[in-house]
């Protein structure tokens, strides 16, 4: 019996992505354990995604010419439980950043995979595969924040890291049923050719502004999300299971509401959501900058949280339109700067909330305002087309 893929994969999604969403709480956990400042808490965060973003364009370029994706998924699942396993035991700061980027290496490299097997599959609805896949990682955060939270309020965040991976290993099993059967494509070698192709699309001026658009809106997301458990906790004195739902409240919305939004940009284009997303976040996050009414601020960080999780699949959907083919290797290079080189704005997040943690609302704000610059400056694309590149071809097994 042929699995549905969406929902496999969606369930899949969320069971790699347990662990690394619930470190949104237990690096702060961390930190404050050790006595780490805002800014060596946002190096922690900068070091986890930099170390994951080495693994999103391999493992892209893998789903484009290895034939057998599924065994590599299910691989995914032993590498992030293992990893985030053995960081558990780390003693100290350098230690704990190594060891939890080469664990995110493991949940990096599903991504690209999954996404970019669900892309070829739909080719006239990507957006929407894409979203319904990220529906996964995000009900995730609904289950791994508070779980965190409440293994905190418990424990400690050491053996909060040892139960939460015990998921990613049930999944990890499950996945080996699943992946024989996995569409297979032709196997085959990456040449010069490939990344030639790779570069020319790239590198051109359309290109670098789709780049910076992706890089600048997920720095405005990465602003909020990493600086708003400190701010809950060190300006109003939240548990961490408080702050934990609080930050997986604020994201349910956006999430639940990604397949909506895929759907809809499938139909009339990327740009307008994209354009309207960032706006409103840029608005949002700055009312909670300026706001002296905590309940107005977790309100606007909710609205700003909210479009920015929603319109993520568009964004990812409008790399492969631009890319028109290799969708594994184009959504690899798109999250490697989504959350690699992004994720700069955690270490800028904290320096900017070294005297205020509010002041990273405001850094949020500018980086939102500035993905919505460019994305105006964009052209727009009318949703997905059938694309006859050889490449990432597939066969049922």
């Amino acid at each position: 019996m042929k699995p549905n893929f969406l929902i496999a994969f969606s369930c899949g999604h969320g069971a790699i992505d347990l662990v690394p969403i619930a470190m949104y709480i237990l690096i702060p956990a961390f930190g404050t354990a050790m006595g780490l400042s805002p800014v060596e808490v946002g190096l922690l965060f900068m070091i986890h995604s930099l170390g994951a973003s080495l693994a999103f364009l391999p493992a892209g370029m893998l789903a484009d010419h290895v034939a057998n994706r599924g065994i590599l998924l299910a691989a995914t699942f032993f590498w992030v439980a293992i990893g985030y396993f053995t960081a558990s035991f780390a003693d100290g700061f350098w230690a704990f950043a190594i060891l939890i980027a080469i664990a995110g290496m493991g949940d990096a490299a599903w991504h690209p995979i999954a996404t970019g097997v669900l892309a070829q599959m739909h080719k006239t609805r990507r957006a929407y595969a894409i979203g319904m896949h990220a529906v996964g990682g995000h009900v995730s955060e609904v289950i791994a924040l508070p779980a965190a939270g409440l293994l905190l309020a418990l424990w400690d965040w050491r053996l909060a890291m040892q139960v939460l991976v015990v998921p990613t290993l049930l999944m990890g099993c499950f996945f080996i049923f699943v992946a024989p059967k996995v569409p297979r494509h032709v196997n085959s070698r990456p040449t010069r050719a490939d990344f030639a192709a790779i570069w020319q699309v790239w590198t051109t001026r359309a290109g670098l502004r789709v780049i910076a658009l992706f890089t600048s809106y997920n720095m405005g997301l990465f602003a909020i999300i990493t600086m708003t458990p400190l701010y809950l906790k060190a300006n109003h004195g939240f548990a961490w299971l408080d702050t934990a739902i609080a930050l997986s409240v604020m994201m349910l919305l956006g999430a639940l509401a990604q397949p909506w939004m895929g759907r809809i940009s499938d139909n009339v284009g990327r740009r307008p959501l994209i354009v309207f997303g960032n706006a409103i976040a840029a608005g949002a996050a700055f009312a909670a900058w300026l706001s002296s009414s905590f309940a107005l601020t977790l309100i606007a960080l909710g609205v700003a949280l909210t479009v920015l999780v929603a319109i993520r699949s568009v964004l990812l959907a409008a790399a492969v339109d631009h890319a028109g083919g290799r969708e594994g290797t184009s959504l690899g290079l798109t999250f490697a700067f989504m959350d690699g080189f992004a994720a700069s704005a955690a270490v800028l997040a904290g320096l900017a909330g070294e005297s205020d943690l509010a002041n990273a609302f405001l850094l949020a704000s500018g980086f939102s305002l500035l993905a919505f610059v460019l994305a105006v400056a964009t052209p727009d694309t009318a949703g997905a087309t059938p694309d006859t590149s050889t490449a990432g071809q597939y066969t049922a097994p």
